[in-house]
């Protein structure tokens, strides 16, 4: 498996996000229960980054991380293809993240998942994450699992 950083509006890209918000609003139906929110400059060089994990050629899964102050980044967009899920592609997505959030001067992470996304809270949790106060454009979200570490 290889990680590469890709441009947000890349083909790719859109297809991981939209397999990944066609997940989100199956999970989630209700309106304003999703917050899809992530643009392209926010994740351009010096702000963030937006990475995918491939099997040979193909894209298995994505991550992003976005600063929202010069030590604080949040994760953003975290997702594995159906068919790839189980192979550890989560969790190496996230030590990417992580690596590069140390690069770019990140000592503490934060991130929003949803209270119906178990698998997603028992990969955090693994990897250090504790729940937070829901914050930001979350903070009446009551849907909204928020988690944070610090590096």
């Amino acid at each position: 498996m290889s990680i590469r950083r890709e441009t947000l509006d890349s083909p790719v890209a859109a297809n991981l996000i939209g397999c990944l918000n066609a997940e989100l609003l199956q999970r989630y139906p209700e309106p304003g229960a999703n917050h899809f929110s992530l643009t392209a400059a926010e994740v351009a060089e010096g702000r963030g980054g937006f990475f995918v994990a491939y099997e040979g050629e193909r894209a298995v899964a994505c991550g992003a991380l976005r600063l929202l102050a010069p030590e604080l980044g949040e994760i953003k967009r975290m997702y594995v293809v159906p068919e790839a899920r189980g192979a550890g592609h989560g969790r190496a997505m996230l030590i990417w993240l992580e690596n590069f959030a140390r690069s770019v001067g990140v000592s503490r992470l934060v991130l929003e998942t949803g209270e119906r996304q178990p698998e997603a809270i028992a990969l955090y949790r693994s990897a250090g994450f504790a729940p937070i106060s829901r914050y930001g454009e979350y903070a009446e979200s009551p849907l909204s699992f928020c988690m944070g570490k610090s590096l």
